[in-house]
């Protein structure tokens, strides 16, 4: 009798070790989901701003780009020997400065798509560390060519006597106005940069 009752009572103690189980497994899943579900709110919000500020950084790329590459003035009295002319090409600093912000407003646009993963997969780590990589090359490089080209707008704006370089934005005012706003979008574009590798390294940090 003893025997059959001890059975008895194993037989239904295991269904109900299996059921309390189970109810913890459950709890513990809804907990989970309960916890990761804010967080993927949270980093698709963050992969929405980025997306947003990548094309106000194409915006502030291009128009410094353009405006650069298309600056170009004649003076309208010249000489028998000489036409005075200012344009973006004669200086290495503004040419470099073009080069590298055409290639940051295409890096920018080439990168929409990988931020657009990030949007519709806020978990995918790939992509943003990615991102992360290339926008800080990105920064270098829009910093680089802001500071290069804004040291000339200071000489063509002040001079230097003590090197004999003269200013020359009386003359050529148009000139030196459209290279100062071309340096202006440039540094808009690299604190856009730093702003991007600020975003995508706090996300990182929230997996």
């Amino acid at each position: 009798m003893d025997s059959t009752r001890n059975s008895g009572e194993m037989a239904i103690g295991m269904p109900e070790s299996r059921s309390t189980k189970a109810k913890a497994a459950a709890t513990i899943t809804a907990t989970t989901k309960a916890t990761h579900h804010p967080q993927a709110g949270w980093k698709r919000g963050v992969a929405i701003f980025d997306f947003i500020i990548r094309l106000c950084g194409i915006a502030a790329a291009l128009a410094a780009t353009a405006t650069m590459g298309t600056t170009d003035q004649t003076l309208p009295f010249f000489t028998q020997f000489f036409q005075f002319q200012a344009s973006y090409d004669d200086l290495p600093a503004f040419t470099f400065f073009v080069i590298a912000n055409a290639i940051a407003s295409g890096y920018l646009v080439l990168s929409l798509p990988f931020s657009i993963v990030g949007i519709v997969r806020p978990h995918v780590v790939g992509t943003r560390l990615l991102l992360l990589i290339f926008d800080t090359v990105m920064v270098a490089l829009t910093t680089a060519a802001a500071a290069s080209a804004a040291a000339i707008v200071y000489l063509a704006h002040n001079g230097n006597s003590n090197t004999n370089w003269l200013a020359i934005c009386q003359q050529f005012s148009d000139f030196c106005q459209r290279i100062s706003g071309a340096v202006v979008a440039s540094f808009i574009a690299a604190v856009i940069f730093m702003f991007l590798v600020v975003l995508s390294a706090v996300a990182l940090r929230r997996n």
